[in-house]
This record gives structure tokens, C-alpha cells and sequence, in this order.
């Protein structure tokens, strides 16, 4: 294992940022993000959950929101369904040779993220 990061993200808190700041969702979701969340309506559940996963994984390479930008994290959805990370520019590079696992999780109230990156083979 090289790093575990969990993170929980209040839903309201991020309805609240939705609905006061219209551009919310265009500064910290990365573009297939954005667009698998548009094409659902942008539920506050699963903003939250991009929010927290992009939290998570700075958790896992212990260099907080710092050197990457939150657009280059994204929470994407495979074909299965199954949440991935998927990483670009920056974050790519702090990531090189790490693979991930993720899950997610929300109650009506928390979203919930769990990173765990690990050296690839």
C-alpha cells in the first residue's frame, strides 16, 4: 500500500455552493466529470461525492489540495457503474505508477470517499 485517504463531505454544504455560486460545478469538476453529472441533473449527493473523492485522493498522496488542480481528479463512472479515478496534468504526474481503488458511499446527509493507492506492478 502507499497511501489511504477517506474523506466526508457534507451534502448540504455543497446544495448551498450549487445554488449561491452558479459556476461551482464548472470550477471543481474536470470535463467528463462535469458531463456525466449534467447528463443526471447535477444531484447534490454526487457533486459531493466528486468533491470528497478529489479530497480523498490528496489525502492518499499526503499533499493535500496543494500541486494539482481539483479539475484534473475525477469521479467517473465505468461502464459497470463503478466509481474510478480517473487523474490528468498534475495530479497525473504526482500519481505516476500508483493505481487506485475507490469507493463510494452517501446517506441523505454525508457523501463518503475511501482512495487507496497503491505501487503498480
Amino acid at each position: 500500500m502507499c497511501g489511504l485517504g477517506l474523506d466526508l463531505c457534507d451534502i448540504a454544504r455543497i446544495r448551498r455552493a450549487m445554488s449561491h455560486t452558479p459556476r461551482f460545478c464548472q470550477r471543481i469538476l474536470g470535463e467528463r466529470e462535469y458531463a456525466q453529472l449534467a447528463a443526471r441533473g447535477f444531484p447534490a449527493q454526487s457533486v459531493a461525492a466528486s468533491f470528497a473523492a478529489k479530497e480523498a485522493f490528496a489525502k492518499a498522496m499526503g499533499t493535500g489540495l496543494r500541486g494539482f488542480s481539483l479539475r484534473e481528479v475525477q469521479l467517473l463512472r465505468n461502464a459497470a457503474g463503478a466509481p474510478e479515478l480517473h487523474l490528468s496534468g498534475a495530479a497525473a504526474k504526482l500519481a505516476a505508477g500508483l493505481t487506485f481503488a475507490v469507493s463510494v458511499s452517501h446517506t441523505k446527509d454525508v457523501a463518503a470517499v475511501v482512495v487507496l493507492g497503491e505501487k503498480g506492478d
